[in-house]
């Protein structure tokens, strides 16, 4: 397996790039639109790697972190997930989006995805969750689904404090915060309690 490309960046678009390695190879990678907004200003650059062995051709995909690579990775072990629909799921959403949302079991968050239907989605979150908090995936819970990032790690910390669980928790948040608009802590936290309880 070829673990990483570094390079000039010869060619540069939102879904591929071309990297001319010493040796004057040029090796053309498929990435996602967060390793492309990573890369964007540079000239040259490192990229994680993933080969992919088909019958018709050898295709890379590139990966400006390894937490998007191994989701990737993970990503494509569930049935119905090839390399093409893991690129375009972690084009609409980040590695920490995809890790949240799978913890947090929110079907919702893969079903904006192209692609992506609700059995597919199920399927990811019941595939990924056991592998996802291994790979200590429970450190990206305090993402933001909404701009109301500030809010929510204040009423997570809340209910945590009151003894409710991490997942719960987020399942509830996520929940709310997509449903209604909360301008306050102290009204996040009220609602979140009537559905915990």
């Amino acid at each position: 397996m070829i673990d990483f490309v570094k390079g000039a960046i010869i060619i540069k678009n939102p879904a591929f790039v071309v990297l001319e390695t010493t040796g004057g190879v040029g090796y053309r990678i498929n990435i996602s639109l967060n390793t492309y907004a990573k890369i964007e200003s540079m000239e040259h650059t490192k990229l994680l790697t993933y080969l992919q062995v088909r019958e018709d051709a050898h295709v890379l995909f590139g990966f400006a972190e390894e937490s998007e690579r191994s989701l990737f990775q993970m990503l494509i072990s569930v049935s119905g997930v090839g390399p093409s629909t893991a690129q375009v799921l972690l084009s609409g959403m980040s590695a920490d989006e995809a890790r949240a949302a799978i913890l947090s079991e929110n079907e919702a968050a893969f079903s904006k995805v192209k692609g992506i239907g609700p059995k597919t989605a199920k399927r990811i979150i019941l595939d990924l969750k056991d592998k996802v908090k291994k790979d200590g995936g429970e450190v990206t819970l305090n993402l933001a689904t909404t701009g109301n990032s500030t809010i929510r790690d204040e009423a997570i910390s809340a209910l945590l404090a009151l003894g409710f669980q991490r997942i719960p928790i987020q399942k509830v948040l996520n929940k709310i915060l997509q449903e209604q608009k909360i301008a306050n802590v102290e009204d996040l936290i009220k609602i979140a309690l009537k559905q915990l309880m």
